[in-house]
């Protein structure tokens, strides 16, 4: 586990969709796009955080099965946390976006309690804070380390990032790979680090839906779409680099396989774009064995993720190894490894 303090910033909207926005010439894309540029940039600048692997561990035994939300209104600026606004277990009031935050949080802490039996995003019962509201036409949702940040979206590009619960999902498994492995976020490891979140994202909405892997869309951020988007959704895991095609964001640029992997210093070393590849292999892995894919492929994912075995600087050919070893050890050599092996042989990752 990496135990180094580095700063926590994930967020859902890549960096070179918000780039292409802020160079439109219609300002109803290029403004608010340049404003959560702006945001953006100067969170990564002040924000240090303490990486969860370098916090002393808490005892899981005294967690509680029930979650512990906050919710606050940063009413439009950037300060954080806001106003408390609401807390567990208080009845739902007039805001919507309040209440879709604090049942999007409990959803998430009900699918990992229930699915892995882990108690929150550490493990040992964190009470989960989210912020909505933040600042002006803001652009993004993310975890900074300690909380959810969402914005409201302009209405046009992007709607209110409370309406999508894998956006949700994604987010704050960044913050249960915080606590686990620790994914560096950088090159191949960050890519990782972004897959396994839309993998979890996915998974959790599939869970809130009641829907087996062939039902399934696999798309992220589908809902948040405004009518000024051109596409489906920010990504997908079945077809990588087919979510959108936007006259002024061109095409979605991720590979599904290592002959298109992506060679660049932007973005973290393309985190957002060379996570379609593992994406695609569990899609693969997902399809192949049917069923709720949270179970046996979801399974296999999440404890190569915390199994303890997992190097923060992991890349593909690294974690696509642990997965078969992890498969192999909870189900033997049957249908579920060799689904793994196939499918991160299809994306072009060796993986024995």
């Amino acid at each position: 586990m990496n135990t180094s303090a580095e700063p926590v910033f994930r967020t859902i909207i890549p960096p070179h969709i918000l780039d292409r926005l802020a160079e439109s010439e219609d300002p109803r894309r290029h403004e608010p796009a340049r404003r959560t540029l702006e945001h953006d940039g100067a969170i990564r600048t002040r924000r240090r955080v303490t990486a969860a692997g370098s916090l002393p561990p808490t005892a899981p035994a005294a967690a509680s099965d029930s979650p512990n939300r906050r919710i606050c209104d940063a009413g439009h600026v950037d300060t954080l946390p806001g106003d408390e606004v609401h807390t567990e277990g208080a009845a739902p009031g007039g805001d919507a976006t309040v209440n879709r935050a604090y049942t999007a949080l409990g959803t998430v802490f009900d699918f990992y309690l229930n699915v892995y039996e882990r108690h929150s995003i550490d493990g040992a019962g964190l009470p989960l804070t989210a912020s909505v509201h933040y600042g002006q036409d803001y652009g993004n949702a993310f975890w900074d380390g300690e909380q959810m940040i969402f914005g409201d979206g302009d209405g046009g590009v992007f709607v209110d990032f409370t309406t999508c619960i894998d956006v949700i999902g994604h987010e704050l498994t960044h913050g249960v790979i915080q606590y686990t492995a620790n994914l560096e976020y950088y090159g191949q490891a960050g890519a990782l680090n972004e897959s396994i979140s839309d993998v979890f994202g996915s998974l959790i909405k599939q869970y809130s839906l009641g829907q087996t892997a062939d039902q399934a869309d696999w798309l992220i951020g589908a809902g948040l779409l405004g009518p000024d988007f051109h596409g489906a959704a920010l990504r997908s895991l079945k077809a990588p680099g087919t979510a959108y095609d936007d006259p002024d964001l061109g095409k979605d640029p991720q590979p599904s396989t290592m002959d298109d992997f992506v060679r660049t210093s932007r973005d973290n070393g393309g985190v957002h774009i060379n996570s379609g590849i593992p994406n695609r292999a569990f899609y693969l892995t997902a399809s192949a064995l049917g069923g709720h894919a949270w179970e046996r492929a979801g399974e296999i994912w999440y404890r190569t993720l915390t199994g303890g075995d997992l190097a923060s600087d992991a890349d593909f050919a690294t974690f696509a190894r642990q997965t078969v070893a992890t498969a192999r050890s909870l189900f033997g050599d049957g249908d579920e490894t060799q689904a793994v092996l196939k499918a991160w042989s299809e994306v072009g990752v060796r993986s024995s």
